[in-house]
């Protein structure tokens, strides 16, 4: 019979037995006699354990065969990007009252925290041109997903028109949200007309094949057929392209990787939410406030809370409860570290350098660039090869190729370029694909 005794667990066997006796159990193994006996302490297939001495040099070892991005020219984007971060960020980050914060729910003890969340919101705000936004989400297409179906609460409808142009990832995404609540979606093209009882119209900008949308146009489209217009945009383009604000949107959704949050193998990251100030109330998360005490203090209070443990459960506009308060304030501390006119530089160089790969690579014998319109620092090839052929030769030549694009185009693959590549990096990737073309 297994001890169930752990040495992480600083518990003595007097204590176990007073905790025993007061839930009135006689043993540690009763609280599993639920389980049927076969399934409760199954043998594990461990190896013997090993000293912290060789457990560190084995994880090096499979660490190095891992292709780190010091190493690897990368010009793989599709959602999650590789930017420069200064690195005072991640000293301030790395502070021990940041470092272990949580949500903040006595904001009495959570100043630090609260002014952190206060400042984030305000940088989205400046950044989107919306009016209101929320202390974070989970991440970019949950936060897509919650802006349709906030939309479907304003305007009392269940059926949400989402342009082809979306990526299908994020369509999966809204769909796992949207089925169990009786939520019709239904993809349309751009000439398409808006189903008349759509609540809203969900648009990506840069959309999934890199190009930037006439998000006033498509808002005005939505806005006529009496819905809503709900845009996922990348943050760093509004460093130089019109505002979701200035293109009269309604809600804006984000995922704010790319404003100082490593690439982190996937996460975690933050998700950011914004909306026109009329529908703030059916927003989801949680809104902190800034304001003053009875002696005129600056004081910082979670202004608006919608989650279920808030509220009665059936009002509840979202399910948010993980704060992503560390995250943000990697976000909101590299804003502050690069600054207005930085912001700028950073969307103009991934912007040049993006043009610069793309006419260079569209010269290549068997190589097309395809845009439908203007981009940001994503673009779509048609290559002469299957990508996934291509990006193989590619790391061998030290270089992560482009994301795999050939389920929605002949042999295609976008391609990421941001201010991090080097003209010397983005000739080599030219080289390496004439290369690989030409080979047979």
């Amino acid at each position: 019979m297994p001890t169930n005794i752990s040495p992480y667990i600083p518990n003595t066997e007097a204590d176990r037995e007073l905790m025993l006796a007061a839930i009135g159990v006689n043993s540690i193994e009763d609280l599993v006699l639920d389980i049927p006996e076969a399934h409760r302490f199954p043998k594990l297939d461990i190896r013997p354990a090993l000293s912290e001495f060789d457990l560190t040099a084995e994880i090096g070892a499979l660490a190095s065969r891992n292709a780190a991005l010091g190493e690897y020219a990368c010009f793989l984007g599709a959602g999650a990007y590789r930017h420069y971060i200064p690195s005072v960020v991640k000293s301030v980050v790395a502070r021990g009252e940041f470092l272990t914060s949580y949500t903040p729910y006595q904001p009495e003890v959570a100043q630090g925290t609260l002014q952190v969340g206060f400042e984030f919101q305000s940088m989205i705000c400046e950044i989107t041109g919306m009016e209101v936004a929320n202390a974070g989400m989970y991440d970019g297409p949950t936060a897509f997903a919650e802006g349709a179906l906030m939309a479907c609460r304003i305007t009392r409808r269940q059926t949400i028109a989402v342009l082809d142009t979306v990526e299908p990832r994020n369509v999966q995404i809204l769909d796992a949200y949207a089925r169990h609540q009786g939520i019709e979606i239904v993809v349309i093209g751009h000439e398409d007309d808006i189903p008349a009882d759509a609540s809203c119209l969900m648009i990506q900008s840069p959309n999934q094949f890199g190009v930037i949308e006439d998000m006033e146009a498509l808002a005005d489209k939505a806005h006529a057929s009496g819905a809503l217009s709900v845009a996922s945009i990348n943050p760093t383009s509004l460093g130089i392209f019109r505002t979701p604000g200035e293109c009269d949107v309604d809600i804006v959704a984000a995922e704010g990787q790319a404003l100082g949050v490593p690439l982190s193998f996937g996460g975690p990251y933050v998700g950011l939410f914004a909306c026109k100030d009329a529908h703030k109330r059916q927003m989801p998360g949680r809104i902190i406030g800034r304001t003053t005490d009875t002696k005129g203090r600056v004081g910082y209070a979670l202004t608006l809370q919608t989650r279920e443990q808030h509220i009665r459960r059936e009002r509840a506009t979202s399910n948010i409860c993980t704060s992503t308060a560390l995250i943000g304030l990697l976000m909101t501390t590299y804003l502050a570290v690069i600054g207005r006119a930085g912001f700028k530089k950073v969307a103009e160089l991934c912007y040049h350098k993006a043009h610069y790969a793309a006419i260079e690579i569209d010269k290549i014998p068997g190589y097309s660039v395809k845009t439908d319109g203007p981009f940001f620092h994503e673009f779509m090839v048609e290559c002469p090869k299957p990508p996934a052929d291509i990006n193989r030769a590619l790391i061998d030549r030290k270089i992560t190729g482009g994301h795999d694009m050939s389920d929605r185009s002949n042999n295609g693959m976008l391609i990421c370029v941001t201010e991090v590549n080097t003209r010397a990096e983005i000739d080599a990737l030219v080289s390496a694909l004439s290369e690989i073309g030409a080979a047979q």
